[in-house]
């Protein structure tokens, strides 16, 4: 996985700018659990960050366990600080060796994950052995030929660079389905993420995404400037709820 978030001062901001409202949150989880065909799921959660998911999933899906795996201490001592619960348990770990037996899981979840992995073969080989039959992995990312986040608008140069980084859908069906899934489904899914530009402009001051690592200082504070411009164009009367699209692709272990 990408050693991006190794980095102490991103995890330290990444929480809070990655952040998202309660509902939109609880929406997410509620959309997760609809794949849950057991009762009191084991969940693992791959590249788990500083936790959000983890302990969402743990609060909504009723019964759960969540294993949090992720490969920067830096983002699990965020995590443990931020959003501890007593059925998640954070550990260092990758997507390519989850340190957890065979057949352990109901469903492994990964968000905003997929593009950072450097064998997403091998990843999908550890996902089968971890998984027991049946067993539901649901990717959530933004497919390379349906990049849309809002943020290009002010930064474009960056879905240049998320046109290198991301893949598209044919690849990492193909790899689920060379590494012994069944794709049950591909959707699309968007929720607010902020009430308006302003709230928005000021979650991206930090540069809370590994993305913006791909600027220079001068690019960044010049898309910064363009988002507080058009946040002022909005204005405070009546801003419009800032949504963030992700595709959501499903499949299940044979």
């Amino acid at each position: 996985m990408s050693r991006a978030y190794d980095d102490q001062r991103l995890a330290a901001v990444y929480d809070q700018g990655n952040e998202m409202p309660e509902r939109s949150l609880q929406a997410w989880v509620e959309l997760i659990a609809s794949f849950v065909r057991c009762p009191a799921p084991s969940i693992v959660e791959i590249g788990a960050g500083t936790g959000m998911f983890s302990a969402a999933m743990a609060r909504w899906i009723e019964g759960s366990s969540v294993l949090a795996v992720d490969p920067s201490e830096a983002m699990l001592a965020e995590a443990r600080r931020h959003h501890p619960h007593p059925a998640v348990r954070y550990v260092l770990g990758s997507a390519e060796a989850v340190p957890a037996p065979d057949d352990a899981f109901d469903m492994a979840f990964l968000s905003r994950v997929i593009h950072h992995l450097p064998d997403r073969a091998l990843a999908v080989r550890e996902l089968a052995r971890i998984l027991r039959a049946g067993g539901q992995v649901i990717v959530r990312t933004t497919f390379r030929e349906r990049l849309d986040a809002r943020v290009y608008a002010y930064w474009p140069l960056l879905r240049t660079v998320d046109e290198r980084r991301f893949p598209g859908e044919e690849e990492v069906v193909a790899d689920f389905v060379a590494g012994g899934f069944a794709l049950v489904e591909t959707g699309s899914f968007a929720q607010p993420v902020t009430a308006g530009l302003a709230e928005y402009h000021d979650r991206l001051v930090e540069r809370p995404q590994s993305k913006f690592a791909h600027l220079t200082p001068e690019q960044f504070h010049e898309g910064l400037e363009r988002l507080a411009a058009a946040a002022r164009d909005e204005g405070t009367d009546q801003p419009r709820p800032v949504l963030e699209r992700y595709d959501v692709a499903v499949f299940s272990r044979s």
